[in-house]
């Protein structure tokens, strides 16, 4: 689909890379939003994070991450959008900072709804490996890579810094993330992996409740102390004993002792607590739900095929009309050449007559001895041979004509070059034509 199809409404955000625009489908009218990327400057390793994410939105399909839609390039410009479904809820940054500037501290049901919804959604991203895929790790779990829908419900996105883990390698080395959220093994330089994303969701989830993470320090260095160490301050008190619990097991300095992610769901405390968003989860991956979801897939794949086609047939169209500019361009040009021929044959025969004129007036004649008596030719003395002279008619041919006649014949010698020159050139042209088909 062309970047024409979509009209722009308004900046939403910017980044490194560039900005988030909230952007209107000119066919149906749907909110998306485009994150516009230029890939010019980037290097090789920036751009193939780049093509990782959009690789990872098009593959990870669940209700609590963002929804992938499309891509478009723009090659002129060297920039790439990347189309996404539109979170009218903003993202949880903004939570976070609008009750902290109202010293109000954020309800504890909306702290465990966020934990239920985010852990499914790592769990999706977890799990790719038990169907022979590496799994997902998001590395980049912040607050404000959570955005939020009209009603409230929490959407993982941002995979700019996603790695994916083969199964004979599970461990990743990249020191990359947020400082804030970054597991003791990040900090520290070590192999890590999905146990990364549990620290993570546990800082996620403390700051809800602290309105700040749990480790803060003036610099890199004494950040990296502090998360080794994994001390921090208990939660607000009007926080339950069991959300406090949770959150400590999520931060265990050792990622062994740490949950995976279906034991994080599968935790008792969690089960009870966000028992209501686990139903709405488990109804979501109902069979009546998933035939839902195939539909909708398979109606944006025959989409895509449908713009696809369109867009084949307006290029046969194009390459129709070449071909027909190109024919008629060969017609034009097999005239000029007849023309060229019939007009290079006159010029070669009024040169052939100009030569024969030119030829007779210059043609010598010799004089005959004419006898007026009547002598016996038998008796008269031979008449000693007399040497014959040439000589040009009488009436010659005035000087001033016979220039004109020769100046009119080398003119005539010169138009023959240049017409000649000319079908060369014609021939060039028709032989170069041919060459663009």
């Amino acid at each position: 689909m062309p970047i024409d199809d979509y009209e722009i409404l308004e900046s939403i955000g910017s980044g490194s890379y560039g900005e988030c625009r909230k952007i209107r489908r000119r066919r149906d009218g749907r909110l998306l939003v485009w994150k516009e990327m230029e890939y010019g400057a980037m290097t090789e390793t920036e751009k193939q994070m780049l093509v990782s994410e959009v690789n990872l939105l098009r593959e990870l399909r669940h209700r609590h991450i963002v929804r992938y839609h499309d891509r478009l390039i723009d090659r002129q410009r060297y920039v790439l959008y990347i189309i996404m479904e539109f979170c009218e809820g903003g993202d949880l940054s903004a939570i976070i900072g609008q009750h902290k500037r109202e010293h109000r501290a954020i309800d504890e049901s909306f702290v465990w709804k966020m934990c239920v919804q985010l852990a499914s959604a790592l769990q999706v991203c977890h799990t790719r490996s038990k169907n022979g895929r590496g799994a997902v790790l998001h590395r980049d779990l912040k607050p404000a890579n959570i955005f939020l829908d009209s009603n409230r419900n929490a959407k993982l996105g941002d995979f700019g810094l996603a790695r994916v883990l083969n199964p004979d390698n599970a461990f990743a080395r990249t020191f990359v993330g947020t400082p804030y959220y970054m597991s003791p093994e990040q900090v520290n330089y070590l192999t890590y992996n999905e146990k990364s994303d549990i620290w993570s969701l546990g800082c996620l989830l403390y700051e809800l409740c602290a309105l700040r993470p749990p480790f803060i320090a003036t610099n890199q260095k004494e950040l990296a102390v502090k998360i080794s160490k994994g001390v921090f301050q208990r939660i607000p008190q009007q926080y339950s004993e069991e959300l406090n619990d949770l959150i400590k097991l999520l931060l265990q300095v050792d990622e062994f002792r740490r949950p995976s992610i279906d034991q994080v769901l599968d935790h008792p405390v969690v089960q009870r607590r966000g028992a209501e968003y686990l139903q709405v989860l488990q109804r979501s991956s109902s069979p009546a739900d998933r035939t839902i979801l195939r539909d909708d897939s398979q109606r944006e794949m025959e989409e895509a095929l449908r713009l696809r086609e369109e867009s084949i047939k307006e290029k046969e169209q194009l390459l129709r009309a070449r071909d027909e500019y190109v024919r008629l361009r060969e017609a034009k040009i097999a005239e000029k050449e007849k023309e060229l021929e019939k007009r290079e044959a006159a010029l070669v025969l009024r040169e052939k007559l100009i030569e024969e004129r030119l030829q007779r007036y210059e043609r010598p004649i010799e004089r005959k001895r004419v006898s007026f008596s009547v002598r016996d030719k038998e008796n008269d003395p031979p008449m000693p041979k007399q040497r014959q002279t040439s000589f040009r008619l009488p009436v010659q041919v005035p000087k001033g004509i016979e220039f004109d006649l020769k100046t009119r014949l080398r003119n005539a010698r010169l138009k023959a070059d240049e017409l000649r020159q000319l079908e060369t050139e014609a021939r060039q042209k028709a032989q170069n034509t041919f060459g663009i088909r």
